[in-house]
């Protein structure tokens, strides 16, 4: 049976995007062009309104109106809300104020089919595709990659096309991201699915032993070889060997391994004439090896030998999007292994609070925190109290350990123009440029009582006197209003009188980074 979304958002354009994707999805849509509007028929539909797919920046009623007013008439109707990009602090309010889900525009199918299946299945309705649920044993599918984050979704896109060949990978990213992950996916997607999977972390095993350990020795090649040793390539042949921090490898080893990698054969330690491999490698590391060759501390020759295939895995804090769906699968996963009557729930407030903190120690640390929290439960719903590692560790959050309630509107600027007392000069007393009101060297806003300082000026002529090109003046604008309005698309694109398709265009075209608009373009 198709389930019932319903969408709220203002601009026309988006709502027929949308609908054409959930239509796509099997679903039926509903739309309302404001908070207000949807409201209204939200209550009039009733229970019979499964998902809620919410814009947060509208005229009338905004979708943190609308949250709330959902809080006060105590409507559980899972809300997945809409951000422009690089506002996490307005994710936070949604999250505290009961979004199930946040996504990023423009959202893609992929993205939004993932967020819509989870809110299904949290509603209690048929999740079509929804994500899969990641698995704790060796063998682990592409489908079993909890992701929902564009970033993730290009990652896995490209680790499929790997899994079709048996040309060299690597893997680049922090440590903790999923690097193995990824690995054993592209492993069971290819034809050497079920055939050994072998890893061997060369940054944790002694250098002089890093040679016997991968392509083994004979008894008695050296003093303690009592016995003949097989080796890590001869135990995956056939099938998939990982090398993790191959960064670590000592130079020494590289050179063997160069020889595996091309002619696909290795020097036992100890023994007479090399041996025939069939191995498929995967390596792994958290250093930039090109980096790594420059400083002589890795093999030019190995390095393109290996990074055929090279992957880059953004860390967690890149890619916040992912740490719900995280959170609600560690949480099923772990309430199933402390055999509990019932899957812990995670309450509102928890979950900005793991979506605020950026993760240094990526996914394995918020595993970790999440394995801790449910092993020390006392109560059916995990909330802050049960993640106290956490509140000390964010400066933003209250002496009680809450994500602070944060004022989402927008600034209010100071006087940039010449006063009457002093017409040459701003209102922070440096000179005016001419052909100008705006002080070339700072532009200041005020939010909450707290002076930001936006280094942007935008001026009319150059340096010699000239009109400046109307591109130039265009670029300068846009990145202020991304700045101003704290990169919310929504209404940057409304205050500038352009549409979002159009503002998404012209930061591609000007190389704008909406995460930090006045950094060098890429």
């Amino acid at each position: 049976m198709a389930a019932q979304i319903l969408v709220i958002e203002d601009d026309p354009v988006q709502r027929r995007i949308l609908t054409g994707m959930i239509e796509r999805l099997g679903h039926i849509a509903h739309v309302a062009e404001n908070g207000r509007a949807g409201l209204e028929l939200l209550l009039r539909r009733g229970a019979r309104i499964d998902v809620i797919l919410l814009d947060l920046m509208m005229p009338e009623m905004d979708g943190h109106a609308v949250l709330a007013a959902l809080a006060e008439r105590h409507i559980s109707t899972p809300a997945i809300v809409q951000t422009g990009q690089g506002g996490i602090e307005t994710v936070v309010l949604a999250m505290q104020a009961g979004a199930f889900d946040f996504v990023v525009k423009p959202v893609s199918p992929e993205r939004l089919a993932v967020a819509l299946g989870n809110a299904l299945k949290q509603s209690g309705r048929p999740a079509r595709g929804s994500a899969g649920r990641r698995s704790r044993g060796d063998v682990v599918r592409f489908e079993d990659v909890v992701s929902a984050s564009e970033a993730m979704i290009r990652v896995l896109d490209l680790a499929k096309r790997a899994a079709q060949s048996s040309i060299p990978v690597v893997l680049e990213g922090e440590s903790g991201v999923g690097k193995e992950m990824v690995a054993r996916a592209i492993q069971s997607g290819s034809d050497r699915a079920g055939k050994p999977f072998i890893t061997v972390n060369c940054g944790a095993i002694p250098a002089n032993l890093v040679e016997s350990i991968l392509f083994g020795h004979e008894k008695g090649a050296f003093t303690g070889a009592t016995e003949k040793h097989a080796g890590k390539f001869v135990e995956a042949d056939g099938g998939t060997l990982f090398l993790d921090e191959i960064g670590d490898l000592p130079l020494a080893v590289q050179v063997k391994l160069l020889r595996a990698v091309q002619q696909g054969e290795i020097e036992t330690v100890g023994a007479r004439m090399p041996q025939k491999v069939d191995v498929r490698l995967i390596s792994a590391t958290n250093k930039d090896l090109i980096t790594e060759v420059r400083e002589g501390r890795f093999r030019e020759d190995l390095y393109y030998r290996l990074n055929v295939f090279p992957i880059a895995i953004p860390a967690l804090r890149r890619r916040k999007e992912d740490i719900p769906l995280l959170v609600r699968n560690f949480v099923e996963i772990f309430s199933g292994e402390q055999r509990l009557a019932k899957t812990l729930t995670v309450s509102h407030a928890a979950m900005a609070l793991l979506t605020a903190y950026d993760w240094p120690g990526n996914i394995r640390e918020l595993e970790s925190a999440i394995y801790r929290a449910v092993v020390m439960a006392e109560r059916p719903e995990l909330d802050i109290a049960d993640f106290p590692q956490l509140a000390v560790t964010l400066p933003d959050l209250h002496a009680q350990g809450a994500v602070p309630h944060l004022t989402p509107e927008p600034f209010r600027t100071e006087p940039l123009v010449g006063t009457a007392a002093n017409p040459g000069h701003t209102a922070h007393g440096g000179p005016a440029h001419a052909g100008s009101n705006i002080a070339p060297s700072e532009r200041r806003a005020i939010r909450s009582g707290e002076t930001v300082v936006v280094e942007q000026a935008i001026l009319s002529v150059d340096a010699g006197g000239h009109v400046r090109k109307l591109a130039e003046v265009e670029e300068e604008l846009i990145r202020f209003a991304l700045k101003f309005y704290r990169g919310q698309m929504s209404q940057v694109a409304r205050k500038l009188g352009i549409g979002r398709s159009t503002l998404y265009r012209k930061l591609k075209d000007y190389g704008i980074d909406p995460d930090d608009p006045f950094s060098e373009a890429a």
